[in-house]
């Protein structure tokens, strides 16, 4: 005969869900799977959630999986949103002693960045503020990391992704991939971007909506650094000034990363890095942690 003990109830259904998962050989997904079974069934339980509101859960989590493209990653809005992908950022990159604080990748790293020399103008359809960009790479020690790769990517001055408008902006237009001198130090050409609303035209637009809140992003350009031997900081450099930095819709701003960009009104610089005059410049320099962080299961 069954113990009652073992089945399934309002009180105890956590409990029994949980333990289903006590033979799982990966120790890191059973830890995972039972807190998730744990805090899931708390939560049910607090709101009362009811059939229809499950039903209509399961509904919007199956139209942003449908909402997916090569181009468009509606789960990774919908985690923006909720302030998940900053809360996963901040725990796995903890940033002290100096380090290069992380933020959200974002849904629009979608294409491989294409290989660039130091210097190249990534904005190739001219529009916009022009704008250089200088920065270093080194350790949390101060050494320069010789060759580190510098991964770029940005809205336009109107607030739109080159995937967002096949046909409008050339293909792969404000991306770059480029790597640093022997010494660390990187330079490119771009435009000021513009701040942004994120696409609204699908569940998360929807639920935004639904819960009186906007959509729009600061001003900011993209970073990925990475280097044999030190860990990957995602991250972005903001516009100092620009609208929604204190209301950002995904959570992702860091005071660390906001800096000003100033006009430069000089003839003879702007002819040395080829860009007209006047232009706006900004220095962005970023530390690495060395790759030696172990994970506890």
């Amino acid at each position: 005969m069954t113990d009652a003990a073992e089945l399934f109830s309002e009180e105890r259904s956590a409990e029994v869900v949980a333990a289903s998962f006590a033979a799982t050989p990966d120790p890191r997904l059973r830890r995972v799977l039972t807190s998730l079974v744990r805090h899931l069934h708390d939560f049910v339980k607090d709101v009362e959630l009811t059939e229809a509101e499950w039903a209509a859960a399961i509904d919007f989590l199956t139209a942003t999986g449908k909402m997916c493209t090569d181009t468009r990653q509606e789960f990774i809005l919908l985690s923006d949103v909720l302030g998940a992908s900053m809360l996963v950022e901040t725990i796995n990159n903890r940033a002290v002693g100096g380090l290069t604080e992380s933020t959200v990748e974002g849904p629009f790293h979608m294409v491989a960045s294409p290989p660039r020399d130091l210097g190249a103008d990534i904005a190739e359809d001219g529009k916009g503020a022009p704008c250089l960009v200088t920065g270093s790479v080194t350790g949390s020690d101060g050494a320069p990391v010789a060759n580190a790769t510098i991964d770029v990517w940005q809205a336009n001055d109107e607030g739109y992704y080159d995937v967002q408008q096949p046909g409008v902006q050339p293909p792969l237009n404000l991306r770059g991939l480029f790597t640093a001198d022997a010494d660390g130090t990187f330079w490119f050409r771009t435009i000021v971007p513009r701040y942004y609303p994120i696409p609204q035209d699908g569940p998360v637009g929807r639920l935004l909506t639904a819960t009186a809140r906007h959509p729009n992003r600061p001003a900011h350009i993209h970073f990925e650094v990475s280097a044999p031997g030190y860990r990957t900081v995602t991250t972005h450099l903001f516009v100092a000034g620009t609208p929604y930095i204190d209301s950002d819709a995904v959570f992702g701003v860091k005071p660390s990363l906001v800096r000003e960009f100033p006009e430069v009104d000089d003839p003879g610089r702007a002819a040395e890095v080829g860009l007209p005059n006047p232009f706006r410049t900004v220095n962005f320099d970023v530390v690495l942690r060395p790759d030696t962080v172990d994970r506890e299961a």
